[in-house]
Formats: structure tokens, C-alpha cells, sequence
């Protein structure tokens, strides 16, 4: 019996349009733990009203508002008042061992949050005079070494509770690294030795260590952009994220794949974070993936691929993108417009290759009468499109990212209020929405306090510059040398720590290095920041792709593997932007620039993953040209990868040369593999005929 025409539309659309994939939810930002307690009762209370507390203090920062009637507050006081706010929560919120109780807080949490607010509350009384004083570089009085000290341990146990073992294990010796700096044994490690109370003071007093760089980016921007991602989640943008990608890509050739990609690059856009992308989007577009005909471990593998582009994507890029800037001296906004044509590029070589996936599987996409319709999904949520307008403009063109968020998140919640019945905010979402709030703040602060300490040693033994020399002398000053040696260690620490840490660990000893060499200080730290990322889809760690797998059903190593196939184009993209920073938008003339070498990356990433996935647009199944299917395949990749490479600057062809030796592999593969596959469907044809 066939459905009628009412039933083939409206029936599959309750199917097909999602529900809120936030309700509910979370947002943790660089979550690498997954074993959490949730407050309850006055703990809770107070969480939510030391959140409250953090924002405020940051709204009378950035907009100068003077709460503190006739006082001025330091930068140093401001952040150790967030530090005293935040990092106390990491031992309530995150257990000390698995055996911990998650029901209960246990009575050496409470002491060491007690430890925590009272050493960061006597700091924070002390920074105005030992800014007047120089304690940094010696002369604090014992009780300040003291908190200090004790500073200085929590830290790194909040380091662990929220990074794990292996990112304290990274940072711990590098923090004690000053106290034995001139030990012969460390070679050219070898720097200005400190005695402990030296180190203690520069630790916990200079604005190097502690409050410098990425306790710096998070007060000053990163604060302002959660708000306004948890917002956005909480006003049910994620449902008009997904149902607007269903509308528009569901009916392609492998349309439920390209949906995971397109709702995952949106929702990645507001969150910054891999692993809720992955648990958010995941929940929903897996499943419709695998009932379209994708095994488990390659839906997984896409949907993996597609949410480490969260980090990638602009404008609300993940936490390290703010450190970035801090590092770079630049504004935030500059490093999101960097981002741009490496997001679009990378996302296009996923689209290509479910493209070519789907074609080579005869995979179709999704009946038009199952999907919602655009128009009215851009009715009922045609103010989120407006308010990240908003966002986009103030960024660009006003130049003011750190006030952008909030005037971003203020609009939202009035249109929200004004325009949508199903998700008005009442008292109750308020406390959810801080609540949700702080406990990502808390994890931010755990990881890029402790992680600030690692940038203080460097700084206080001055061994950084030596380094360099060290680095430039062992690769020859050879460029390309020094990069592929950037790009393993960034892979092999990315395999062990947060996106964040890894990258600054390489900006720290890998970045200045590079720069001697003239190459682009953008170019370089997008690039150590990719790396870096890349520990999220490559096993054995492998985060994202471990999780889409346990939601899928796969055998998590699998799709790990598959997840590396998939998104393997974003291992060549970093390299493609530091050969010609124009495709980070630097240089002069970088737009049109930029665009034409954008063009060109495109043409050979669609030849990349022809040869990838065995099948070639415009070409077809490469299975066609029987025993040659493989090493036309490898030269589909080679010749694809040579077209996209950029020319001149450090290479040693100009782009003209690089892209006419690119199409002399192209051209000829393409047509031998034209001919064999056109050859061979007549012969094809006639076997199966009556």
C-alpha cells in the first residue's frame, strides 16, 4: 500500500527535523576528561553566583564601567579575581581519581578549593605593590612566597584534573625547569638558573607566567565569546543549525553525510569545541547517515572529521585562537579572517570527498518531501542569521572584539525573547545558562592557568632564543626541513595534550625559529595550531574520533583510521598556507592573491580526493580501468597535491612552473582513466545483455 501525498511530506519530516541537539547539554570547551560531578545544592549556588561574578567583572572591564566606585583595578588584580572566582571549582567539579565519589564532594576537595580562593585572594592583594616594588625579581615577603608556593602546586593538580596525566607530566618539569636551568646535562636546554623563591615570585607576580598570555586571552576575550556560544545553544540555535543543512544539502548524492558536515561547520561556528560538536551533532546526523547507507565506522569518521573544523571555523573559534592573538600582538579578529580560506578549504575537501565517496557506492541522497522546507526554517530562526551578522560586522569592520560578544549575546536574548514562544528564557534557564557557563570557565582557567607557567620558565631562563639557533642549526636552514620537523612534533605532543597546550609549547620553542627563516609569524602559529589539532583525528588518541565511534557503533581504532583517510587533506593544507601566507590572508596584496591560490588548492583537492576514494568527477568509478586502478589513483593525489601546492617564496619553482608540472600529471591520468573506464562500459554493457 503506498503513502499518500500528505503522508510522503509530512510524516518524514517529524523524522527528518530535529529537536534542540543542546537541550540539556553542557559545553565543554576542551574536555579530555569525561568523569565529572555535578554540583547540587549550595555548592551549585555557588558556582552559578561566582559565575554571575566572573561576567560582570569582565562586562566592567571591557566597557570600563567602574563598579568599584573610586578604585581603580589593575589588569594583574582583575585576573587573579577570575582566578580566585574559577579555579577553586576545578576540585569540586573534577574528581581527584576514577574511585572518587561523583555523588558527594569528599573533605580534601573542600581543602583544597579553601587553599585554592585564600592563596589566590592574598596574590591578588599583593600584585599593586609588588608591581610598585619589583617582587617579580625578588624581595617578597614570606607569606606572599608562600601563597605562592602552594599557588604553584594546586595549579598543576588542576592541571591534571582537567588536562589528565599526560598534559601535567608535560608541563610539570618545564615549571621546575628554572630551579635547575644551569645543570650541564641539559646541553643547549642549558639557561639562568633561579633559586625557588625567585621562581615562586616570577610564577605567581610577573605578568609572564601565571597572568600572561593565556589567562590574558580569556579575560579579555574568550569570556565574552563562551557567553555568547552558550547563548546561542540555550536559544536553540543547534536546532535551526541542523534542520537549515538538511534543507539544503539533504537531497545530494550522499546528502546525509553532507548534511554531518554542514551542521557540524555551524555549530562549530558558535561552540569552538571538538568533542560537544562531535556529542551534539553526532547524536543526530550518524544515525541518518548509516540508515543512508554508510557503514558505521566511515559515518563516524565523517563526523569526527567535520567537528575538529569547529576549531578552524570563524568567527567563535576554539580557546587557542584567542591565545593566538595574544601571542601575535594582533586582534582576535585578524586571526579569524586568517582562518577563513583554510576553514573553506578544508570543509570543501570533506565535501569532495563524501562527494566521490558516495558516487563510487551509489550512495543517494535524502527524498526532498522527507526534509524540512528552507523557507521555513529560515522563518523560524531568521534572527540567529542576524545576530552573527552583528557579531561578524562589530569584528570586522568596528574592530571591537572584545565588546562584540556581548552586544552579540544582549541582541539574541531580546530577539529571543520577543520572537520565539519555545525557547523564552525563564529564571531557571538563567541559572542553567551561568551554571553551564562556569563550569566551562572553570576547566578554560584549570588548563590555560597551568599552562601559562610553562611560558614563565621559558621566559625567566631566556633559553628561547638559544633554541632556535639550536633548531636552525640541526635542520640546515632548510625551510621545509624545519617544517616537517614542526609538523611531527606538533603531532606526537597534540597526542598527548589539549589543543591549547600543544600550541603553546610550539610557540614557545618551535614558532621563533621558523620566523628567523622570514617565514609569516601568521602563517607559522596557524600552522602549529593545525598540527596541533590534528591529535583529535589521528590514533591512537584520537578524541573525536573515539566518541563519534562509541555513538556509531564502531570499532573505535577503525574509525579512527578512517577518520585520517577522511580528513586527510587538512594535513596538507597547513603546509600550503606557510608556502604563501595569501592563503592566510597576509602579504601584499593578500585578497585577490588569496582567492586565486584558494581556486587553484580547490582544483587539486578535487583530484586529491578523486584518487583518495577511487572516484574521479566527471571521470567516474576508477574501478573501470581494471588493473591500473591504483596507480592511476596515486597519481590523481600526487597531481592533485602538486596543482594545490603554492609556488615560489621558499620553493624553489615559481607558481607558474608548480601548476603546469601539477596538470602535466593531471592531464594524461585523467584521460588514459577516461578512455579505460569508457572502453570498458560497452564491453560491460554486452555481457549483460539478454
Amino acid at each position: 500500500m503506498s503513502p499518500s501525498a500528505s503522508d510522503s511530506v509530512v510524516a518524514p519530516a517529524k523524522r527528518i527535523e530535529f529537536d534542540d541537539p543542546h537541550a540539556g547539554a553542557g559545553n565543554m570547551q576542551e574536555a579530555e576528561v569525561t568523569r565529572v560531578r555535578t554540583l547540587r545544592g549550595a555548592w551549585r549556588w555557588a558556582l552559578v553566583v561566582a559565575t554571575a561574578a566572573t561576567i560582570l567583572l569582565c562586562i566592567n572591564q571591557q566597557f570600563s564601567l567602574r563598579f568599584f566606585l573610586g578604585y581603580t583595578q589593575l589588569n594583574t588584580e582583575y585576573f587573579y579575581l577570575l582566578i580566585a572566582l574559577m579555579l577553586p571549582f576545578t576540585f569540586l567539579i573534577f574528581p581527584g581519581t576514577e574511585t572518587s565519589p561523583l555523588d558527594r564532594i569528599p573533605w580534601y576537595d573542600i581543602v583544597l578549593f579553601i587553599a585554592t580562593f585564600g592563596c589566590a585572594v592574598m596574590l591578588m592583594l599583593s600584585v599593586r605593590k609588588a608591581a610598585e616594588a619589583g617582587w617579580e625579581f625578588g624581595g617578597a615577603p614570606t607569606n606572599v612566597i608562600v601563597a605562592g608556593v602552594v599557588m604553584w602546586a594546586v595549579l598543576m593538580e588542576a592541571l591534571r584534573r582537567t588536562g589528565g596525566w599526560s598534559l601535567l607530566l608535560s608541563v610539570l618539569p618545564f615549571t621546575l625547569y628554572p630551579l635547575f636551568a644551569d645543570a650541564k646535562w641539559l646541553g643547549p636546554f642549558r639557561g639562568t638558573e633561579s633559586t625557588l623563591e625567585q621562581a615562586t615570585a616570577y610564577h605567581v607576580l610577573s605578568g609572564e607566567s601565571l597572568l600572561g598570555i593565556p589567562i590574558q586571552a580569556f579575560a579579555d576575550t574568550v569570556i565574552g565569546f563562551l557567553v555568547f556560544g552558550t547563548a546561542l545553544m540555550m536559544t536553540g540555535a543547534g536546532k535551526f543549525f541542523i534542520n537549515i543543512a538538511f534543507a539544503l544539502c539533504g537531497t545530494f548524492r550522499g546528502g546525509a553525510a553532507k548534511v554531518c558536515i554542514f551542521a557540524s561547520g555551524l555549530l562549530g561556528m558558535m561552540s569552538g569545541s571538538i568533542i560537544s560538536n562531535v556529542l551534539t551533532a553526532g547524536t543526530m546526523t550518524i544515525p541518518v547517515m548509516k540508515k543512508s547507507g554508510f557503514r558505521a565506522s566511515y559515518a563516524a569518521a565523517i563526523e569526527a572529521c567535520a567537528s575538529t573544523g569547529a576549531v578552524l571555523a570563524p568567527p567563535v573559534m576554539g580557546a587557542t585562537a584567542f591565545v593566538i592573538a595574544q601571542f601575535l600582538n594582533v586582534s582576535y579578529a585578524e586571526v579569524a579572517v586568517a582562518a577563513v580560506i583554510p576553514a573553506t578549504l578544508y570543509y570543501i575537501g570533506l565535501f569532495m570527498q563524501v562527494d566521490s565517496y558516495a558516487a563510487r557506492h551509489g550512495l543517494k541522497g535524502i527524498p526532498r518531501a522527507e526534509l524540512p522546507k528552507v523557507w521555513d526554517t529560515v522563518k523560524a530562526g531568521w534572527y540567529y542569521i542576524f545576530v552573527i551578522a552583528l557579531l561578524i560586522v562589530m569584528l570586522l569592520h568596528f574592530k571591537r572584539e572584545s565588546h562584540a560578544p556581548f552586544y552579540a549575546t544582549a541582541l539574541l536574548l531580546v530577539l529571543n525573547q520577543l520572537f520565539s514562544k519555545d525557547t523564552r528564557w525563564t529564571l531557571g534557564t538563567i541559572n542553567k545558562f551561568l551554571e553551564v557557563n562556569g563550569r566551562t570557565f572553570v576547566e578554560l582557567v584549570g588548563i590555560l592557568a597551568g599552562c601559562g607557567l610553562l611560558i614563565g620558565a621559558f621566559s625567566m631562563t631566556g633559553v628561547v632564543s638559544s633554541l632556535a639557533n639550536d633548531l636552525l642549526r640541526l635542520a640546515g636552514d632548510n625551510a621545509l626541513l624545519l617544517l616537517v620537523m614542526c609538523a611531527f612534533t606538533s603531532l606526537i605532543l597534540g597526542l598527548g595534550l589539549t589543543t591549547t597546550a600543544c600550541y603553546i609549547f610550539l610557540a614557545i620553542l618551535v614558532a621563533p625559529a621558523l620566523e628567523k627563516l622570514g617565514l609569516n609569524r601568521m602563517a607559522v602559529h596557524m600552522f602549529i595550531f593545525y598540527w596541533g589539532m590534528l591529535s583529535s583525528i589521528t590514533p591512537p588518541v584520537a578524541i573525536a574520533s573515539f566518541a563519534a565511534a562509541g555513538i556509531a557503533g564502531s570499532p573505535a581504532m577503525k574509525t579512527g583510521w578512517e577518520s585520517m583517510w577522511v580528513g586527510s587533506i587538512i594535513y596538507f593544507i597547513p603546509f600550503f598556507f606557510v608556502l604563501n601566507p595569501a592563503l592566510v590572508l597576509q602579504g601584499p596584496s593578500p585578497y585577490l592573491e588569496g582567492i586565486g591560490l584558494m581556486a587553484l588548492a580547490g582544483f587539486g583537492t578535487l583530484f586529491i580526493c578523486g584518487g583518495i576514494q577511487g572516484y574521479q568527477v566527471f571521470v567516474g568509478d576508477l574501478r573501470g580501468t581494471g588493473t591500473l586502478e591504483w596507480p592511476l589513483r596515486v597519481l590523481l593525489v600526487i597531481g592533485g597535491f602538486v596543482v594545490a601546492t603554492p609556488g615560489g617564496g621558499i620553493m624553489p619553482l615559481s607558481q607558474m612552473q608548480v601548476t603546469m608540472l601539477g596538470l602535466a600529471i593531471l592531464v594524461p591520468t585523467t584521460l588514459l582513466a577516461l578512455v579505460l573506464i569508457r572502453r570498458q562500459a560497452p564491453a560491460a554493457n554486452q555481457l549483460h545483455a539478454p
